[in-house]
Formats: structure tokens, C-alpha cells, sequence
């Protein structure tokens, strides 16, 4: 069955590269949500944990379950407000606030300019005085990014309403509460790192989203896809391959199917251009439910080691192709 690599030094390499712009591995919190991006939710966790990460993020509660046991925290970024030791939970609105379990660890976010989730900046002084009558513990304030990883000003704009933020939090009394906003592009671009925490997702699993003329801090593709051969047959010119006869042999060659499909997550793309696999091989025809047709006999071929590179062919982002890939894909160390 086809099954995923999970480079471990790489992981491990991206990490470190992260550490050198924080000062200090202990400032990382990955995040592991959607499956970790598609590489394997208590797979990344146990290496994370390995390597000595303390913090994790993630989508849901139900994602933190599986990974307690990793991790000093874990923020949740959408879900029911709960009291738990070690889970945060982000407040996204006021009224979030209200539906809160007392005695919940909080953490509030605050719109900058993403204009998505999060407070708006006027109601910061409504919020706080809302947590404290809840009887909520804050234990951290956070912001998004909206163009991290695009030319231009807005990222100076956003952390400029951030500081305000800050020190708004800080005329109100509040002390032991972490400020947080970088994500993988904004960590990547700093030169000096001051917050008590970066988020860091597609960064870690080996991806730099940010155009030239950005540094290029080196990172390296954790994920890598296998496909197994299925059936092999021999094609004679002018034979058509697989639903609608989207290709037609120009020669006779032999072709074999390989289990990787849509079903899995693999995107079908646009059979006008070919999809072409890490070992220099076109997919030949639609990519099927559960198959896909090469010019190969091998026992199994790699469909993918850069998630970057098959997004610029698919016409998407590396985060989609990723994120799609099934988790009953078997997930291999090496």
C-alpha cells in the first residue's frame, strides 16, 4: 500500500534553524494541527518531544487528547473552553468569554489587521475586565500574521498594534501572561526574536514560504510519498489509458498502475499537464480514486519529496497538499 517517509534529521535540522532565530528551542510551539499538516498528529509529537519541544498547538480539543502526554502546553485554537492543566484556550470573540469554564486556562486573541479571528482592538479593556468577573486564568495574548510572507509594510503595521496590545495588558495589571505572534514566515524573516513564543508550522516540516529577496534560511522536506506497483501491461501505439482516454501511447511501452489516488488525497490535477513524480516520471491519464498510470515497472516510485515544488505543478499551495494526504496512509520514520 502506498505509504509516506518521515525524514526524522530533516524534522530535526528545520528545528534547530528555528531555535537559532528564537535563542532557544524552549520558545518553539509546534504546531500540529490538521494532522500535523498531514505527516502524523502522535507521530510528530514523539519526535517533537524527542528533540525537546515543551509546547504544541493545535485545532481541537481532540487533537490535544491524543498528545498530552508530550507536552508541558497546548494551546487549542478553536474549541469549547474548558479547565485543564495543561491545555490553553484561545479566546476568539466576547462571547466566547461567557460560555468559558471557570478556572480555564485562557489565552486572547487579538485582531491587528488579519481581520479573521480575535478581538477587535477596542474591546481589549471590556475583554480583560470580562475575564477577570469569569473567574478565567490569562495566561497569554496572541495575534495573527495576514501577509508574513509578502513584500511590503503590513507586517511593521500589524506588530506596531501588537506592542500597543502589550502594553495595554501591562497597564492593567497582568503579569505572567505569554505574548505571542510570529508564525513560521514571520520567524523566518525577523532578525531579533523578543516575544516569549513563535508558532511554527510549515516551517518545521521543511518548507520557506517567503519570496526572494528574503533571506533564505535553508529548510528541508520532512515528507516524502511512496506508491506500490498494483499491475503492469504492455501498451501498443495508439492505446488509450484509464477514464476518458485522456492519454494515448505514442509508442508501445509498459505502463503500471500505482495505489496512490484522490481517495488518498492526492489531488487528481489537470491531465493537460501532466503531474510529474520526483523520479522524473509523468503521470499518465486522470489520476483515479485509488490509482495512478506511469511508464514504469518498478516495485514502488516516490509521487512526491517536496510538497513545494508538486504545488507549483498542481496550480496550489504546499499547505493543500500536505494537509490532504489521508491519515490511513502509513507514516514510516527513517
Amino acid at each position: 500500500m502506498a505509504y509516506i517517509k518521515i525524514n526524522k534529521e530533516n524534522f530535526y535540522y528545520n528545528l534547530n534553524q528555528i531555535a537559532l532565530k528564537t535563542g532557544s528551542k524552549e520558545k518553539i510551539a509546534l504546531v500540529l494541527k490538521d494532522n500535523a499538516y498531514g505527516h502524523g498528529l502522535r507521530l510528530m509529537a514523539t519526535l517533537a518531544s524527542e528533540f525537546g519541544i515543551k509546547h504544541a498547538v493545535v485545532r481541537k480539543t481532540s487533537e490535544a487528547d491524543k498528545i498530552e502526554a508530550f507536552f508541558e502546553t497546548i494551546l487549542v485554537l478553536g474549541d469549547n473552553i474548558v479547565k485543564h492543566e495543561k491545555y490553553h484556550y484561545t479566546i476568539n470573540s466576547l462571547a466566547e468569554i461567557d460560555k468559558a469554564q471557570a478556572g480555564a486556562k485562557v489565552e486572547l486573541k487579538v485582531d491587528t489587521g488579519m481581520h479573521r479571528n480575535g478581538i477587535a482592538l477596542y474591546e481589549i479593556g471590556e475583554a480583560l475586565t470580562a475575564i477577570v468577573q469569569k473567574g478565567l486564568q490569562l495566561v497569554g495574548i496572541m495575534t495573527h500574521y495576514r501577509s508574513a510572507d509578502e513584500l511590503g509594510s503590513e507586517l511593521f503595521w500589524q506588530q506596531k498594534q501588537f506592542e500597543d496590545v502589550k502594553e495595554k495588558v501591562r497597564k492593567a495589571g497582568f503579569v505572567n501572561v505569554r505574548m505571542h505572534s510570529h508564525n513560521s514566515a514571520a520567524i523566518l524573516r525577523s532578525k531579533t526574536f523578543s516575544e516569549d513564543l513563535v508558532r511554527v508550522g510549515i516551517g518545521a516540516y521543511g518548507y520557506n514560504e517567503l519570496p526572494h529577496p528574503f533571506d533564505d534560511t535553508l529548510l528541508k522536506p520532512v515528507l516524502s510519498l511512496y506508491a506500490k506497483k498494483v499491475s503492469t501491461r504492455i501498451l501498443t501505439a495508439g492505446q488509450r489509458v484509464g477514464y476518458g482516454g485522456d492519454y494515448t501511447a505514442v509508442k508501445d511501452m509498459t505502463l503500471s498502475t500505482y495505489d496512490i489516488g484522490y481517495g488518498d488525497g492526492w489531488r487528481r490535477g489537470d491531465t493537460a499537464k501532466a503531474f510529474i513524480t520526483a523520479e522524473g516520471l509523468p503521470i499518465l491519464g486522470r489520476v483515479s480514486m485509488d490509482f495512478i498510470s506511469l511508464e514504469s515497472q518498478k516495485e514502488e516510485i516516490c509521487v512526491m519529496d517536496d510538497a513545494q515544488e508538486a504545488a507549483k505543478q498542481l496550480n496550489t499551495i504546499t499547505y493543500e497538499v500536505l494537509c490532504t494526504l489521508d491519515e490511513k496512509l502509513e507514516r514510516r520514520i527513517v
